[in-house]
């Protein structure tokens, strides 16, 4: 089957952005755009794309925490709803909640409830993206689950806590950053990115440079892993992953923001795009 090719909507990318100038940065208005723009197909992965921020919403509210991201595909009056009673979400997120209300019920058999429900969750969610049509979302999910256990495994150990409480999902990684004692628990061969992470979480003291420098590795991962492809839908998975850090700086510093946002207009050259060609 051919990938639909975008190549309006991803020559319209730069002029929506553009309009921050003078709008104001939409995030949500741009994700709408793409939304009714790409097929039903493609859409799906926007929203499993997107599903990233249902699960922190869902923890969240949960929790009884006020924190709420925006860029989530269900409202907060919509998620709570699903977290009494789950009928729109994902079938294995809605599992997970499931079983997570009734301890004893049959989902229960499948989701282990003795771990925290923001572990189960994420798990969950990430293993969704490991079958995901887009090859975009597959690498990226794998690489922003492992980032995000290695950024959580150097913090629990500085703080003297299990690292296996902090970790999501299975596989090697997860093995070593729970056995190792080493200082890159022994992954500096196997991740070209952990001195990044090691000096941005392990060294850095201030909190939101530390922040700053871990979302620019995760932007750069989502750069690199669209380099040849354009107009593709993973080019546009690629795009919206820079446009959800541009928010959440704008949000958090909005001189970071600024920043973060003009380098996505540089990004967004349409003459060196089409020069690739």
């Amino acid at each position: 089957m051919f990938a639909t090719e975008y190549y309006t909507l991803v020559a319209g990318l730069r002029e929506y952005a553009l309009d921050a100038e003078t709008k104001g940065f939409d995030a949500q208005a741009i994700i709408g755009e793409i939304l009714e723009t790409v097929s039903a197909t493609d859409a799906r992965q926007v929203r499993l794309l997107m599903a990233y921020y249902d699960c922190e919403n869902l923890i969240a509210l949960r929790e009884g925490r006020r924190a709420w991201n925006p860029l989530g595909n269900f409202s907060k009056e919509e998620l709570a709803g699903e977290l009494k009673n789950p009928a729109h979400l994902p079938e294995e997120l809605s599992r997970v909640v499931r079983a997570y209300n009734d301890p004893e019920g049959e989902d229960a058999e499948t989701v282990d409830t003795t771990l925290r429900f923001e572990k189960s969750l994420f798990a969950a969610y990430y293993d969704l993206c490991s079958r995901s049509s887009s090859h975009f979302l597959r690498a990226w999910s794998a690489f922003d689950r492992t980032l995000r256990n290695v950024v959580a495994a150097i913090t629990a150990r500085a703080l003297g806590r299990s690292i296996e409480e902090v970790t999501v999902g299975e596989g090697d990684v997860v093995e070593q950053l729970q056995r190792s004692s080493a200082a890159d628990f022994g992954l500096r061969g196997e991740l070209g990115y952990v001195d990044a992470v090691l000096a941005a979480v392990g060294d850095e003291q201030n909190l939101v440079e530390k922040e700053r420098k871990v979302d620019l590795i995760r932007w750069n991962e989502a750069l690199d892993l669209a380099t040849f492809d354009y107009f593709s839908i993973d080019a546009i998975l690629s795009y919206m992953v820079r446009i959800g850090i541009v928010a959440r700086w704008t949000r958090l510093d909005p001189t970071r923001g600024r920043e973060m946002f003009d380098r996505l207009l540089s990004e967004l050259d349409g003459k060196e795009w089409i020069e690739k060609q």
